[in-house]
């Protein structure tokens, strides 16, 4: 399986990036298949009855968080393994979770084993246009998100916690800049890497 973890924190254009890599994918004749884990946390949450929206997850217990992430990762693997070697897998997630409490991994030990990736990918773009995407999107509540300095904070945790992961199973990591408007070039990147 082909599978690529691609990560990014909130505001820095993941799923502009991945609306992109689908587009192109289409155009060269690729099969993708494009999954979010905070999808698949959500629906597990919602069946469990431990939140109505995505935004209360991360202010889960950690014990919590961690049941709701083993699932949703064996639920991922499960759908990825469909594509068997046809195809290529992407997974937009988090490396870091900010909660009141402190950072948390998004892609722990036992999170990243099961999913196996060949690669993460960290999008990054400068920290103004971070904020100033986050500004603009009255869809989601990142109060959390305000500051530059806690984004730049960010930033480097969550390189950190993509290199940490990486160890564990021996994936590559690759920053991927997303400079204001070229996402297709940020989705060209990815995908040379995972066809490569």
């Amino acid at each position: 399986m082909n599978l690529g973890i691609v990560t990014g924190i909130p505001g820095v254009g993941k799923t502009t990036v991945l609306g992109e890599v689908e587009k192109l994918s289409k155009e060269k004749n690729i099969e993708v298949l494009i999954m979010n884990y905070g999808n698949y946390m959500l629906n597990t949450a919602i069946n469990m009855g431990f939140v109505k929206d995505r935004d209360e997850i991360r202010k889960l217990p950690l014990t919590s968080q961690k049941k709701l992430q083993y699932e949703a990762a064996t639920n991922i693997i499960h759908d990825a393994s469909k594509l068997e070697d046809k195809g290529i897998a992407l997974l937009d997630t988090h490396a870091i979770i900010k909660t009141p409490s402190g950072y948390w991994p998004g892609l722990p030990k036992h999170v990243i084993e099961i999913l196996n990736p060949k690669v993460i990918f960290l999008i990054e773009s400068e920290p103004e246009v971070i904020l100033n995407r986050q500004k603009g999107d009255s869809t989601r509540k990142r109060a959390d998100y305000n500051d530059i300095e806690v984004i730049k904070e960010s930033i480097s945790f969550a390189r950190y916690a993509a290199m940490a992961s990486a160890v564990l199973v021996g994936a590559s990591v690759k920053i991927i800049k997303n400079e204001e408007g070229t996402p297709s070039k940020a989705a060209e990147e990815i995908l040379n890497v995972m066809i490569g």
